[in-house]
């Protein structure tokens, strides 16, 4: 190792969303000749990208920087560094700097394009940086970020969110909702499928709603834009609102092939008197009939969702609702949660919040349920041919992987490395989520 480089190594915690502003912190660290490296402490720069959506995350995120006191003790020149969404929280600042007093820089999600210049000016002084922006309704376009998931790529399309679902924190922490120009994000993805990349996918906390937020084009048209660029690519998108979601859009993801026949759509629950507490703004009626609609137009299309159990207020009638409506979509798979209280949002001050073991049994009943569907899809693919997208090689299973379309994850073997190719897989197992095939030339 040479005693001259410098490295830098980012924790991240919670969605895509972060994911891939990681990768644009890694594209300022990369520019100031940092290095990236797997271990903290070997790092010169740590930079901790938070996530607040839920408590578990939030805790997480304390527990790991709490743990480099010693390293930042005997490494008095290493640079820590706490961004995101934790940070943006009201106060949060504060009471992070004066838990940690060891941490050189605290900035929030509106000045992550300054991290740069903190980390410049912190190299001179001693005094920790602490600046957290509030939104201005600008999109900052000047990203150049060091992508880390090849043959992925993550694409920004919006920047946060109008909805105030009265559960989530986003709003407060990501500013209203504001949208990119169309030839930009059009100028990003023929780039980069012109570098090689397989499959894009666009990205925002409602992307349906693209275009309210001062964009020129709406959601579904600046999608049948990107699937006409030339290539040999896939795109996906994330997330769906089920308020937005249109017959038009259905009608361009049935006739564009790059469209993955898989669409993630939050349902959260399927009591109508929950939905309109947590102000959703559908009722289930609503929701069943988009996907009436869509499985019109895309027959085959993999439906998955969100589900949150414990919210306040939820009767053993609600949850049921939930249940039922879980069968009645047959979605493909679906991420559950817990009701998480997050301070600042109108849930939390709701009455009725439900105690913990209820939410639990209810959680276990719903994740039972869930996982029967699940298995259900996965083995109908068995016998079936299925194009993949090779994403690597599983050292643990010693097999490739990759995801179909309908974003199941396939393992299969090769002689040769078959990362950032299509390749058909026939389908010979269905383990839960995920199948397990063969190479074929079908």
């Amino acid at each position: 190792m040479d005693t001259m480089d410098k490295f830098y190594h980012i924790v991240t915690y919670g969605c895509q969303m972060n994911v891939h502003e990681s990768e644009k912190i890694a594209g300022i660290l990369s520019g100031l000749g940092y290095i990236a490296c797997d271990k903290m402490e070997q790092a010169d720069v740590v930079v901790f990208n938070t996530c607040c959506i839920r408590e578990n995350a939030e805790n997480h995120a304390y527990g790991n920087i709490g743990m480099l006191k010693k390293l930042k003790a005997a490494k008095r020149d290493m640079i820590i560094a706490v961004g995101g969404c934790l940070t943006q929280q009201i106060n949060k600042a504060d009471s992070l700097h004066e838990k940690f007093p060891y941490v050189d820089i605290i900035f929030g999600t509106h000045n992550l394009n300054k991290l740069k210049e903190y980390i410049i000016e912190k190299r001179g002084r001693k005094k920790p940086i602490i600046e957290i922006e509030q939104c201005d309704g600008s999109v900052f376009e000047g990203d150049v970020p060091l992508r880390t998931s090849y043959p992925n790529a993550w694409v920004n399309i919006t920047y946060g969110c109008n909805n105030f679902c009265t559960y989530c924190i986003v709003p407060y922490v990501r500013g209203r909702e504001r949208s990119r120009k169309s030839e930009n994000i059009l100028a990003e993805v023929g780039k980069l499928v012109a570098e090689g990349y397989k499959e894009i996918t666009l990205l925002g906390q409602n992307v349906n709603s693209y275009g309210n937020g001062g964009a020129d084009i709406p959601f579904y048209e600046l999608l049948e834009r990107v699937a006409n660029i030339d290539g040999n690519f896939r795109v996906r998108f994330m997330t769906s609102h089920p308020k937005d979601f249109s017959e038009e859009l259905a009608k361009v993801i049935g006739r564009n092939k790059k469209i993955c026949n898989c669409l993630h759509l939050p349902v959260q629950s399927g009591s109508d008197s929950i939905l309109s507490a947590m102000n959703r703004r559908y009722t289930a009626r609503d929701y069943l009939n988009k996907v009436e609609i869509l499985r019109k137009h895309v027959p085959d299309c993999a439906i998955t969702t969100d589900i949150i159990v414990g919210f306040p207020g939820e009767t053993e009638e609600d949850f049921k609702a939930t249940l039922e409506l879980v069968n009645k979509v047959d979605f493909a798979s679906a991420f559950t949660f817990v009701y998480s209280k997050r301070e600042g949002t109108k849930a939390a001050l709701m009455p009725n919040q439900i105690p913990e073991d209820v939410s639990k049994r209810r959680i276990m009943e719903l994740v039972d349920l869930v996982n029967e569907h699940t298995r259900s899809h996965s083995a109908r693919f068995v016998g079936q041919t299925v194009e993949v997208l090779c994403e690597g090689y599983d050292d643990k299973r010693s097999l490739y992987l990759g995801r179909s379309e309908h974003g199941r994850m396939v393992y299969f073997d090769s002689i040769d490395d078959k990362k950032g190719q299509f390749v058909n897989v026939k389908i010979n197992e269905a383990n839960g989520i995920s199948l397990i095939g063969e190479i074929t030339e079908e």
